[in-house]
């Protein structure tokens, strides 16, 4: 009697597991489609790096985003950079936390190479998109913008020190001085 009541359970077991292993083939694996695998009719963020932007230019969009930052209360460190990524200038407001300082650059620098707002980089990220993590010089936080004049990219404003939110209002307000 036993050995009748262990080959049914193990009957019920197996036809239990058949079913759910079906129930598992019919799911796509990973949620879907690889979002990779689409292949664009048109490259995106294609704008054509143009001629650096000037020291004079840099430091209106710094003043601008200071001037944002100030009419907030907030203390933020910015950061402007050339079409090649190079700092051009650079400014730590009073009271600005010091980790703020690299990571100011840093989206910057993201933003210029990689021809996008870093906003897109934390938007793919919060919906699971992990391979940007992967790639090097990525920054997954907002606040970092493209500067482009005459549909090309002249530089790049990073902001940091506030909320993700907070460093993006001050970034835009130093980008609207160029991009127009």
């Amino acid at each position: 009697m036993k050995a009748k009541s262990i080959g049914l359970g193990t009957a019920v077991l197996a036809a239990g597991l058949l079913a759910a292993g079906g129930v598992w083939a019919q799911q796509p694996q990973g949620g879907g489609q690889n979002p990779m695998d689409i292949v664009p009719e048109k490259m995106p963020f294609s704008a054509p790096y143009g001629t650096p932007i000037s020291l004079q230019k840099a430091q209106e969009a710094v003043q601008a985003a200071v001037a944002e930052a100030n009419k907030r209360g907030w203390q933020l460190n910015i950061a402007v950079v050339d079409s090649g990524g190079n700092l051009v200038t650079f400014t730590r407001m009073d009271g600005a936390q010091l980790a703020s300082i690299t990571i100011a650059e840093h989206k910057a620098v993201a933003a210029a190479k990689f021809r996008r707002p870093t906003r897109i980089f934390e938007d793919a990220v919060q919906k699971g998109v992990a391979y940007l993590t992967t790639l090097d010089g990525v920054i997954a936080s907002r606040g970092g913008i493209p500067l482009v004049e005459g549909g090309k990219i002249i530089g790049a404003i990073g902001c940091s020190g506030g909320t993700g939110s907070q460093d993006e209002v001050v970034c835009t307000a130093g980008a609207d001085t160029i991009n127009k």
